[in-house]
């Protein structure tokens, strides 16, 4: 039950509780908690000051400090020129373009895939295209179909992009230093339930160096009976699912994947032959998803020889987001659900 109303507490629904309920996801060095949003906020602040190149531009990121206030207090401070409301097209520069929400980046899927991606290779890499495109992403609360989709398997499967999805405040601020700083264009997607949600802060992360390498995954539990491979907000899922199953008698080992392109095969290879179970979770439908590439790769690769069962994979239901509440809950992965698929993976 505790568990349970971890996970909810979590998700963003409730993130003001969420400060004394976060003992499974302390870090040994905390000094400080950051709410996601904040440290998203920091990270831009800390390098539009490092970088004169860098700029934001989007849908109401200046005076209006951005739809969901990831922008608040960059405009007052670096003005017109580097947080701007209206799009401009500048050589040489490192711009951070915010969509108000992944949904509608579908508007500039021309430019994204044809001409950010590939740019570089079309060029013999005369032309680096250092862009950062940011916003929330995946299913978000009473949003309906049009304004909760998962892109992670869309913009992963371009060559030419690199795609990161962060799950805690120090996974958002390393990451998006590191993706500002990137000479390629960078898919940064984010989740609107996680904005409001409080993290410890290790010493290390608020230094302003502080950058976590792009295409890195990390171990947030450690397991021996089986492997959860998954990114952004179901990171917490996962975690708490663990919790539960624990009781049972049955460790799982969580892997927050950070980066989806590139993906960390060799962390989840190195995991699977440990566990010899495979689950992965996303929030993104089934078919052509991040969990199938995941299976696909440890099938191809030397891990499937340790496998003692096959992978299985926690998804949202393929159908588009129902606006009812108990339609939606029922469309995207919970913790049970979470469960059911190790029990079911570990014959038990």
């Amino acid at each position: 039950m505790a568990a349970s109303v971890r996970c909810f507490l979590r998700s963003g629904k409730n993130a003001v509780s969420t400060l004394g309920l976060r003992g499974i996801h302390r870090s040994p060095a905390a000094a400080a908690q950051m709410m996601v949003r904040d440290a998203l906020n920091q990270a831009m602040d800390e390098e539009l000051e490092r970088d004169e190149r860098v700029f934001l531009l989007g849908e109401e990121v200046a005076q209006y400090d951005g739809a969901y206030k990831v922008s608040r207090g960059l405009w007052k401070k670096y003005g017109d020129k580097r947080i701007m409301d209206t799009p401009i097209t500048e050589a040489g520069l490192r711009p951070i373009c915010e969509f108000m929400t992944f949904n509608f980046s579908m508007q500039a899927i021309d430019q994204v895939i044809n001409s950010a991606a590939k740019t570089y290779y079309m060029s013999a890499g005369r032309q680096s295209v250092p862009i950062v495109f940011r916003g929330p992403n995946g299913a978000s609360a009473g949003v309906a179909a049009q304004h909760s989709q998962c892109f992670a398997a869309w913009y992963a499967s371009c060559p030419g992009l690199k795609v990161v999805s962060p799950w805690s405040a120090e996974d958002a601020k390393g990451l998006l230093k590191a993706a500002i700083r990137d000479d390629n264009p960078v898919v940064f997607l984010e989740n609107e339930l996680m904005y409001g949600v409080p993290f410890e802060m290790s010493e290390e992360s608020q230094s302003k160096d502080f950058t976590i390498p792009i295409g890195k995954a990390k171990v947030e539990r450690q397991g021996t009976h089986v492997t959860l491979a998954t990114h952004s907000r179901y990171v917490s899922f996962c975690l708490d699912a663990a919790v539960v199953l624990a009781k049972e008698g049955i460790e799982c080992e969580v892997i927050n994947l950070r980066t989806i392109r590139p993906l960390d095969v060799e962390c989840i290879e190195t995991s699977v032959m440990k566990t010899n179970h495979l689950v992965t979770v996303e929030g993104g439908w089934p078919q052509f998803g991040v969990g199938a590439e995941i299976c696909a790769r440890i099938m191809e690769g030397p891990a499937f020889n340790y496998l003692d069962a096959p992978a299985t994979r926690v998804t949202g239901v393929d159908i588009p987001m129902p606006y009812a509440k108990i339609l939606e809950d029922n469309s995207v992965p919970q913790i049970k659900d979470i469960i059911y698929s190790v029990k079911r993976t570990l014959n038990v």
